[in-house]
């Protein structure tokens, strides 16, 4: 029997969309993210081998990242970044969310509590200061 392409038959393995979509850097990684439930197709919890198709809208979760898409194109194999960009649309609240987000932890990590980790050459001139050692 033989094998027919993506754009023949219409439908996709949702590992194999998400690796070529550039969402996932291996189909491996893509599977056990699908396998943990960190991606949802038209808001169900399925399987890697679930059969994908234009129009389909999946929920993504990556780390603290979230992405709400519909499914435009199919791809039979992973292409650049820029053309694996068409395959699908993100949604406007999806955007927004996940822009709010990375500000967030931008703006965290620009924050450092006092105190943490080694400490500066005055910090510890001050304590050996307290000890008397000077």
């Amino acid at each position: 029997m033989p094998k027919t392409t993506t754009e023949e038959s219409g439908f996709q393995r949702l590992d194999k969309w998400l690796w070529a979509a550039r969402f996932f850097k291996t189909r491996t990684s893509a599977a056990a993210a699908v396998a943990g439930g960190k991606v949802h197709v038209d808001e169900a919890r399925v399987k890697p081998s679930r059969r994908v198709r234009p129009g389909s809208r999946l929920h993504i979760r990556r780390g603290p990242m979230q992405w709400d898409v519909v499914i435009v194109a199919l791809s039979p194999q992973r292409r650049p970044a820029r053309e694996a960009g068409e395959l699908y649309r993100e949604t406007e609240a999806s955007i927004e969310r996940r822009l709010a987000e990375a500000a967030r932890r931008k703006a965290q990590a620009s924050r450092r509590t006092r105190g943490l980790g080694r400490p500066t050459k005055r910090e510890r001139r001050e304590l050996e200061r307290l000890k008397g050692r000077t």
